[in-house]
């Protein structure tokens, strides 16, 4: 039985789910198509604007959904977009590339710096054949529209202070393999960032330390590794809540490639710290522990602290309580890979 969803009326719950094949609007059980376009990967709504990256480019709607214009950035898959405090927007695509726009949107100059960077370092997938690194996550800072962040899966994590003029990058842990990154919402330099096993020269050795969530205090100078005692280590889908006690949600799965066909399904997992990493508790009920299905959508619940929505690779859509309730708000999408929810949190 499908649980009860949030209307769309003034002051209540919107929810839309970014799937392999399309956008759809959630209401009362129900998911509509709004947005016919492959592979949606990031749905965020800037100012006004809701932008969706999708494997078609990057799409916009400035009527929370209604119409959509678009695409621009056609022939990349537009991973993330993030606005820094001066208004300037940023794309990361695959192939790996940085977009800038200082103009809502309306047009996109490509930061030739950052392309130099990864083809110097020679950064790819590591998978048969051979695919090209991609820019997946973006974070820009608080207090200077001049610095950011973008994790280049895989490569590392590059930086600049002077708005993408120049860069220099690191990787957590000797890990190479980005996936997520978000800022603390209240403390300036910490970061955290999720991470997998890929390495430039192959498939790191599936023990601790090779992947998991790793947490900077420095502005991503140095980093920590978060995730011990933690499995599966595979971790990939990240949020983190904006009120306290700032909860850091994190998705994760045996490898890259678990999947609900998998013998035994995916046997994922969901977890939930309070204290910026140094523990974890689970939020999978009986029925998902672990779970059959994988979860690659993920974000904030902004009607309940600590509660979040996660989308699963067999298309349903599910509000996950901070006590590891489960309620099922959608199903019968193809799979759900991002997840956008207005309200108190996110507006």
């Amino acid at each position: 039985m499908l649980g009860a969803l949030a209307k769309t009326k003034k002051g209540e719950m919107k929810i839309l789910a970014g799937t392999s094949k399309g956008l759809f609007e959630i209401v009362n059980g129900s998911a509509n198509l709004v947005l016919n376009a492959k592979g949606v990967r990031e749905i965020v709504r800037l100012e006004r604007d809701i932008f969706a990256g999708t494997s078609q480019g990057l799409f916009v709607s400035s009527d929370l959904g209604v119409h959509w214009s678009g695409p621009d950035m056609a022939d990349y898959t537009v991973w993330q977009v993030r606005r820094a405090i001066d208004g300037t927007l940023y794309a990361g695509t695959y192939p790996a590339e940085l977009f800038k726009s200082t103009d809502a949107g309306e047009n996109w100059e490509k930061l030739d710096s950052f392309a130099r960077v990864v083809e110097e370092q020679g950064w790819c997938i590591p998978v048969e054949p051979t695919m090209a690194s991609q820019a997946r996550a973006i974070v820009t800072d608080a207090d200077n529209p001049d610095v950011l962040w973008v994790g280049v899966e895989v490569g590392g994590i590059m930086y600049s202070d002077d708005a993408g003029a120049s860069w220099r990058f690191n990787t957590p842990g000797g890990n190479p393999d980005l996936h997520m990154m978000f800022p603390h919402p209240s403390k300036r330099g910490v970061l955290f960032a999720s991470t997998g096993y890929g390495r430039l020269d192959g498939i790191a050795a599936m023990v601790e330390g090779n992947a998991g969530v790793f947490r900077s205090e420095d502005f991503g100078e140095s980093w920590d590794y978060m995730w011990k005692g933690v499995t599966p280590r595979y971790s990939r889908p990240m949020c983190i809540d904006p009120r306290h006690p700032f909860s850091l949600t994190v998705a994760s799965a045996p490898t890259a490639f678990s999947s609900f066909k998998d013998q035994g399904g995916a046997q994922a997992m969901l977890f939930r710290s309070d204290d910026e990493g140094h523990s974890w508790t689970s939020l999978c009920d009986k029925s998902h522990s672990p779970s059959v299905a994988n979860f690659h959508g993920l974000t904030v619940n902004p009607d309940e602290i600590g509660g979040v929505l996660v989308g699963t690779d067999t298309g349903e859509l599910w509000s996950v309580s901070k006590e590891a309730t489960w309620t099922l708000l959608a199903e019968g999408m193809p799979a759900v890979l991002s997840i956008f929810a207005s309200g108190d949190a996110q507006n």
